[in-house]
């Protein structure tokens, strides 16, 4: 019977073969069969259903199917224990690994939670600043670009604000100077009183908010409904720093803007010649100073006049010769009364 064995027939004697169903049948039923009939079902033999007749070699006699299913039967028993043996042992493999964890301190960030998350969603932004707010004890840093704040954005802070103040938390806000003009942040200043100290820049970074030098918050897009929580260390120190000295160059709300020291224009207007001479297209200017381009355009209008410009590219001359090419400054010399700034 060399090269018949059970890979011509996988089964085992729970699921027979249909022609070996038959050829076990027919000797169960006859209580012999003859061994050529058994030759083209060789899993018989394998399986031990079948075995040679002591009395007659010629003939194949079946084992009783009582002895069949007492086989089956151990044979399912051994699998389960086995199985359970082996639940037995990942459970145990499993409470060790667990008791080693425990024994583990975990990292001081690991208690704060991820270093990094990705916060989707107003509702999810909102919740995450709450708890943020929960838990600050000493001092909030906050950017606020976007030239004149809304009422309504203003007050939708104003929950967090007031519960800080109760608390005795620091706060300080930088915002562009255009926000100066803005009845709604008076306002809120007004309310807030000493808990609050604001200063103004030219432009600022994009928003930022950075609870006791532990955790920050800054847009994810630009549509500002995703936002990131910064956890991580090295990255909250260096948020701080940014803050820290851009806050030593901005100017306190309660001081004026300082004087161009250019008859007829604004410190505004400086500004955007700055920005202009840069290369600046006039949307990019309006949305880092926090001003509509049509605003823009209209101290453009302001700047060409003021220095005696009929075209972009003469204005680009003319705010060089003003030096107004660079930073604005705290003071200028002026130029020679009549002059038009060279022009």
């Amino acid at each position: 019977m060399a090269g018949h064995g059970t890979d011509e027939h996988p089964h085992g004697a729970d699921r027979l073969c249909e022609a070996g169903d038959r050829v076990y049948s027919r000797a169960v039923r006859r209580g012999r069969v003859p061994r050529r009939d058994a030759e083209p079902v060789p899993c018989l033999m394998d399986l031990a259903l079948l075995h040679p007749d002591p009395d007659d070699m010629d003939w194949l006699v079946p084992t009783s199917p009582q002895e069949v299913m007492t086989r089956l039967l151990r044979g399912m028993y051994d699998e389960v224990s086995a199985s359970q043996r082996r639940v037995g042992s990942a459970v145990a493999a499993f409470e060790w690994y667990a008791g080693l964890g425990h024994q583990v301190s975990p990292a001081p960030s690991a208690t704060e939670g991820p270093a990094i998350r990705v916060l989707d969603g107003l509702a999810r932004i909102q919740t995450a600043m709450d708890e943020a707010t929960q838990a600050c004890t000493t001092e909030v840093l906050t950017v606020q670009p976007g030239g004149i704040r809304r009422e309504a954005e203003l007050s939708e802070g104003l929950h967090r604000a007031t519960a800080l103040r109760g608390r005795g938390v620091r706060m300080r806000d930088l915002y562009t100077h255009v926000a100066r003009h803005g009845q709604g942040l008076l306002t809120y200043l007004e309310l807030m009183g000493d808990a609050v100290e604001a200063r103004t820049l030219d432009e600022v970074i994009e928003r930022l908010i950075l609870f006791d030098r532990t955790v920050a918050f800054i847009p994810a897009n630009a549509e500002r409904t995703m936002a990131l929580e910064l956890r991580h260390p090295a990255l909250v120190e260096y948020l701080g720093t940014v803050f820290e000295r851009l806050w030593r160059l901005a100017i306190p709300l309660t001081a004026p803007l300082p004087d161009t020291g250019i008859e007829g224009i604004s410190h505004r207007e400086q500004s955007i010649a700055a920005l202009l001479a840069e290369g600046h297209q006039d949307a990019v200017i309006a949305e880092r100073l926090g001003i509509s381009v049509r605003t823009c355009r209209a101290h453009i209008a302001r700047l060409s006049e003021t220095l005696g410009a009929a075209s972009r590219t003469q204005l680009g001359v003319r705010i060089a010769q003003a030096g107004l090419d660079g930073p604005p400054r705290s003071s200028r010399t002026a130029p020679a009364r009549g002059s038009r700034t060279a022009r």
